[in-house]
């Protein structure tokens, strides 16, 4: 009898190459080398830190971000459903500042809360591996923000995006691949100017994304106290997290990003968790203040940053706006082996982040109908890769929002009143993925390595953002309609 695994292996295959044939219809450069990429396998290093830390091979996964630290973290859940850290990744290149990204063009990295479905993976990206980051999201729609294909990718190479190395990408990619397969409908990417701690929270005191980045680090606590991806809504233009109806009430809360919030709870247990972390905060980033913590110094001249393990490679290397800049770290790092193959072609952190007369901030209030159009995040024919095009095949969707509010939370659950650049690949955005413990089987692929980029040798080896602003107050968000369902997408895989 022929083993099951070697079955669903070969089914998978043959499944993974039609979509890639399908996709790829108007492309002349489809070959068994782009599905290779796709479908690498998990390295048998990181199975092994899996099964050490109590992980399967296809449970749910999570991201997380930050430029300051130019690292990207993922998360999985283990078999208690909770979340763990698996591996941290250095960034290669990140470009724009420290805050969210508010207009196409603009160079930035987007911050906040995303969803990343199976259509917005990218296997045929033109910087090796690609995902969508599903910006811009209801929230971000809400306040007329724009911009397009902002893209966690390869190459080392960033205009807007969160790019890697090449090797780095098609891990992160084969992570998500097989979390896709074990039934979770959509990984959650949380993206953050830096660590919340109260170190950072002091040192960047006066930047005029404050208001933004509290409203984010209300997600963040979330996260930290439960370690539970955070259900995501949007309500008043802003952020709202774990929101639950009332006991009173006959159905849940239905969300819309610029009206009233409708009347919801958060979990007792959740919000005294949130409440006491964020009291200790507090008092922590008061004390660092009056005991004269520096205010981050301003820094517009350098355009993003990079880990200094990345820097340390490059002949006149620099951290940019990442932890470490100005050469600081770097003749440690120099002995650290670089994660990846560095292309030749990389730039390190340099050049001005926009004009004087246009200074790169959030938008602090609701903005005007926006002249520019907000790009759609739905993959075009000629870029579409396998999971969107197989999905489309089958007649299902491939897309939502995922994304707490800036509100205080009830000490009590009572209810809250109603108040007033990457060039052309693929996108989208999604809901809160339910984790169901997978079954044991991991799936056999294709062990083929492509070709990767041409190294820069280690014999070249070689702060922020602040500026005086009003307290503003930030607006958020709007829902966005949940993906269709994706019990089905790849059961006969299963």
């Amino acid at each position: 009898m022929i083993d099951r695994s070697l079955v669903r292996a070969l089914i998978t295959s043959a499944a993974l190459g039609a979509g890639m044939l399908l996709a790829g219809c108007n492309s002349d450069d489809i070959s068994l080398a782009n599905n290779a990429k796709a479908n690498q396998p998990v390295p048998a290093k990181l199975i092994a830190e899996m099964t050490a830390k109590d992980m399967d091979l296809q449970s749910p996964i999570l991201v997380r971000l930050f430029k300051q630290e130019a690292e990207l973290e993922v998360w999985k859940q283990d078999r208690s459903g909770r979340f763990a850290l698996l591996k941290t990744y250095p960034i290669c290149r990140w470009s724009g500042d420290l805050g969210p990204k508010v207009r196409e063009g603009d160079r930035q990295a987007p911050e906040g809360f995303y969803s990343i479905t199976p259509a917005q993976m990218n296997p045929q990206s033109l910087y090796y591996l690609s995902f969508n980051t599903g910006y811009p999201n209801a929230y971000d729609k809400a306040l007329g923000h724009t911009g397009s294909q902002l893209m966690v990718h390869g190459d080392c190479s960033s205009r807007g995006c969160y790019a890697m190395t090449d090797e780095q990408i098609a891990e992160i990619y084969s992570l998500g691949r097989e979390s896709f397969f074990g039934g979770q409908k959509s990984f959650q990417l949380q993206a953050y100017p830096f660590k919340m701690t109260p170190l950072n929270m002091a040192k960047h005191r006066n930047n005029p994304n404050m208001p933004f980045w509290k409203m984010i680090k209300e997600g963040y606590d979330h996260f930290e106290v439960t370690l539970q991806e955070p259900k995501v809504d949007f309500c008043e233009k802003k952020y709202v997290f774990n929101a639950e109806k009332a006991p009173d009430a006959k159905r849940d809360p239905v969300f819309d990003p610029s009206a009233k919030c409708p009347a919801y709870v958060i979990p007792q247990e959740v919000a005294d968790a949130v409440r006491e972390k964020q009291q200790q905060e507090q008092a922590e980033t008061a004390k660092l203040v009056s005991r004269g913590t520096p205010v981050a110094r301003a820094n517009p001249g350098i355009d993003g940053g990079m880990n200094k393990v990345f820097a340390a490679k490059l002949p006149d290397g620099s951290t940019g706006l990442s932890e470490g800049g100005e050469g600081q770290g770097l003749s440690l790092a120099a002995f650290t082996r670089a994660p990846g193959t560095i292309p030749a072609t990389v730039n390190p952190p340099r050049g001005p982040v926009t004009s004087p007369q246009e200074p790169l901030v959030a938008s602090m209030a609701p903005a005007q109908a926006p002249a520019t159009r907000v790009a759609s995040a739905a993959p075009t024919a000629q870029s579409e890769g396998f999971f969107s095009s197989l999905a489309r095949r089958v007649g299902l969707g491939g897309s939502a929002d995922t994304t707490a509010s800036a509100q205080p939370i009830p000490a009590k659950p009572k209810v809250i009143e109603a108040r007033r650049n990457e060039p052309p690949r693929l996108e989208a955005s999604a809901p809160k993925a339910v984790a169901a413990a997978p079954k044991a089987a991991d799936t056999k692929q294709a062990a083929a390595q492509p070709p990767l980029k041409p190294a820069v040798s280690d014999s070249q080896a070689a702060t922020a953002f602040a500026a005086p602003a009003k307290d503003a107050v930030v607006a958020g968000a709007a829902p966005i309609v949940p993906a269709n369902s994706f019990e089905s997408r790849f059961s006969a895989f299963k």
